[in-house]
């Protein structure tokens, strides 16, 4: 439900993973800065570079020195996009905190819209695509199988051509700060801590510069965590199958003793009979596997290693050691 007095300007934290994006910075920086001018309340970016082999940190370090809002926070290696968003969200200290990826598909220039209906109450504003054309027909078949099924399966509502690129509320930011699972859906868990939510539509670019840091083994196996993560369905889908499998074997058992005994043949059919075999074998072979995801995912969680390292932190703020003297315009600190 929505305030019925306006919030006040927020200042805003912008929140970007980058993977080896030295392509595209120097096309999103000046775009993201002209738009931390326009909102009132104030901004700063949080750059998290997910271990990055290029220039990415040297360019983002570089801008630091040229605008103190631009911040950086460099992981010791590559922890995966999800473990990166959270670092950010973990040192975003805004009103909002905007969550977009570098690459120019989530237009920057939509966050002064997302700030309007979070002033107007909205604690999640999500930008959700109402065209995917210039994505292959490939994609747009599996983001949309994805979408049904994670609708059909789960009991968490996450709309379709809805990714990442979002403005939370500081209460949903600290929410979801509460949630240390390593196998992060981050739309999934938005979804899941509720709050009041809204959406606009845009038509998403393609990719600025640079390659997709999301080819398909990756896409898969955040479908996999998705699923895994707010579903038992595969589970009780295994059971099932199991269950068909069994009437079925105990149905073909009853033919092959009617047909010996009481019309006195042979069963004929061999072939068929190796081929069902493993058939059935495949399934078992199929349902253990999805037991193993899950018991997989128990064994890494019950570990509790910390969802990502810090190397170093570049943000402007000074240290205790510091003291009150002249301030130098950033500090350098690591986990």
């Amino acid at each position: 439900m929505n305030d019925t007095v306006p919030r006040p300007a927020p200042w805003v934290s912008i929140v970007i993973p980058v993977f080896n994006e030295e392509a595209v910075l120097p096309l999103l920086l000046p775009r993201l800065r002209a738009v931390m001018d326009a909102l009132p309340g104030g901004a700063e970016a949080w750059f998290v570079d997910d271990g990055s082999r290029d220039a990415t940190a040297a360019l983002i370090e570089q801008a630091h020195g040229e605008d103190a809002r631009i911040k950086l926070v460099q992981l010791s290696r590559n922890f995966g996009h999800p473990a990166a968003i959270t670092a950010g969200l973990d040192s975003a200290q805004g009103d909002a905190v905007v969550l977009m990826d570098a690459d120019l598909q989530d237009p920057p220039e939509l966050i002064p819209e997302m700030v309007e209906l979070y002033r107007r109450g909205f604690d999640v504003v999500q930008a959700q695509r109402s065209s995917r054309e210039e994505e292959s027909v490939f994609k747009r078949v599996t983001a949309w199988a994805f979408y049904r099924i994670m609708g059909r399966l789960t009991k968490n509502e996450i709309e379709a051509n809805v990714g990442e690129f979002r403005l939370m509320s500081r209460a949903v930011v600290a929410a979801l700060g509460q949630l240390r699972e390593r196998h992060r859906l981050v739309r999934g868990l938005v979804s899941w801590v509720g709050f009041s939510h809204t959406t606009i539509g845009f038509v998403r670019p393609g990719r600025a510069a640079g390659e997709t840091k999301y080819p398909l083994m990756k896409m898969l196996r955040l479908s996999a965590d998705g699923l895994t993560s707010f579903s038992t369905a595969p589970l009780r889908m295994a059971s099932f199958v199991g269950v068909c499998g069994l009437l079925a074997g105990l149905g073909y058992a009853g033919y092959a003793v009617y047909v010996r005994f009481w019309l006195n043949k042979a069963v004929v059919g061999w072939t068929s009979l190796v081929i069902i075999n493993i058939f059935f074998s495949s399934i078992v072979l199929l349902c253990l596997g999805l037991v193993g995801e899950y018991v997989g995912r128990i064994f890494e969680e019950v570990k509790r290693r910390p969802l990502y390292l810090v190397r170093r932190k570049i943000d402007g703020v000074p240290t205790a050691a510091e003291g009150s003297g002249p301030q130098p315009r950033g500090r350098t600190s690591g986990l």
